[in-house]
């Protein structure tokens, strides 16, 4: 008994050292951000009057290059919450997007879906043609499905407000449309040479356009590859309607969809890859093959880096081979331990989720599955360390949100598009 009660001593008193750590943590943390919030508030009087000068001179292109630079600057405040573990801060780090070049795991998920849609459209078109469906019919669901994300991409960003005056017309889901159609319609009517080579022009050519043409409206001496230089913005000023994500830029706008359309090709060279090889290869031979394409394309994109950095607003072709390795990556991963090694309890999480990503991704903005996590695990949350409470805070959002979807999955009931 004597050593039971010296036992819990000693854990009471490493419990009390830890939340003391905590909390002296969390005090660093937020006197640092009072800190800084004090700076932010003389920088921005200096930036008020820098414009107010701007407005008096009517110099109104300067302030709207001046207003880009401060919406890229503020995209870069640190809001993560640090725990004083290096662990667990880079782990933090890497749940949000940087604010322009560089890559975080946040930066990849986007890619993953046009990738994985042109993995499964070799199939689903092989099984189409044996059917006996006709080209014409195959064509019109192609340009259907395309066209069907951009007006839910439209939805997502407010169309039913009717304030078209403020509408976000390019958006994520639109993205996606319009690179996996065009990636559709290129492995429908051309061979994989045709196809390899036009990925090839595009990346190559997308890279010196970026990299040798400033936008004809940057002031001189702008950086090709800066927010307020790119050609791709100014592409978008010109031709995109609707407001843009990023002021004068919109990081899914029309010609950063080029390079887009190749990362959902790349995932057709997968699909076509397994429909061919299945018969010839072992699932071991297939996975391995595809898990070195991973790591070739990934150095390819790391070298390229060099040149053109990896930019997720821009979709760079740095940025499209490093996520296209990454993609293959876990894609060669999964295959070898679902369909080669038949693990798959596991994945039941997961294929909830999966056959209903289209439906949860428009349902966060429709329900507020936020308020309901807030009611049910708010109060636990409260209790807790700051770093500790958005853990809580969030797990419990993702369960609620899985909830829905299981829901959903019970009754049979999937969004298609």
């Amino acid at each position: 008994v004597r050593r039971m009660g010296l036992f819990a001593k000693k854990i009471e008193k490493q419990l009390a050292s830890y939340q003391q750590e905590l909390i002296e943590t969390h005090y660093r943390e937020v006197d640092n951000m009072y800190r800084q919030i004090r700076g932010w508030r003389h920088d921005y009087r200096n930036h008020i009057q820098t414009m107010k000068a701007y407005a008096a001179a009517q110099d109104w292109d300067a302030i709207q290059n001046y207003l880009d630079l401060l919406d890229t600057d503020l995209q870069t405040v640190d809001t993560v919450i640090k725990t004083g573990n290096p662990m667990t801060d880079a782990i933090a780090r890497q749940m949000g997007h940087v604010s322009w070049n560089g890559l975080t795991q946040h930066d990849t998920i986007f890619p993953l879906f046009p990738f994985i849609a042109g993995v499964s459209f070799p199939f689903s078109l092989s099984k189409q043609r044996a059917s006996g469906i006709s080209e014409r019919r195959i064509l019109f669901k192609v340009i259907r499905r395309g066209m069907t994300l951009i007006v839910l991409g439209m939805i997502y960003n407010g169309l039913f407000r009717f304030d078209f005056a403020s509408l976000r017309v390019a958006s994520v889901l639109g993205r996606i449309g319009l690179a996996w159609m065009f990636a559709s319609l290129l492995y429908m009517y051309c061979k994989v040479r045709t196809r390899a080579v036009f990925a090839a022009v595009v990346l190559i050519g997308y890279s010196l356009l970026m990299y040798l043409v400033v936008a004809p409206d940057a002031p001189d001496g702008t950086d090709p590859l800066s927010v307020a230089g790119n050609i791709a913005g100014w592409v978008d000023r010109q031709w995109l309607p609707g407001t843009f994500a990023c002021g004068s830029f919109d990081p899914e706008g029309l010609l950063s969809t080029l390079p887009a359309i190749v990362s959902a090709l790349f995932g057709m060279f997968t699909g076509e890859f397994l429909l061919r090889k299945r018969s010839s290869l072992s699932g071991e031979q297939i996975a391995l093959c595809m898990a070195l394409a991973a790591v070739a394309i990934t150095v390819i994109g790391i070298i390229w880096n060099c040149w053109i950095p990896i930019n997720k607003k821009l979709w760079s072709s740095s940025f499209t081979c490093v996520v296209t390795g990454y993609s293959l990556g876990l894609f060669a991963l999964f295959y070898y331990l679902i369909d080669v090694r038949g693990w798959k309890r596991w994945t039941f999480f997961f294929r909830v989720i999966g056959l209903n990503s289209i439906t949860i991704y428009l349902a966060q903005r429709i329900v507020g599955f936020g308020g309901i996590a807030n009611f049910f695990f708010g109060g636990a949350a409260s209790h807790c360390p700051e770093a500790i409470a958005r853990v809580i805070s969030n797990a419990g959002y993702v369960a609620i949100c899985w909830l829905f979807l299981y829901f959903l999955y019970r009754k049979s009931t999937f969004l298609k598009v």
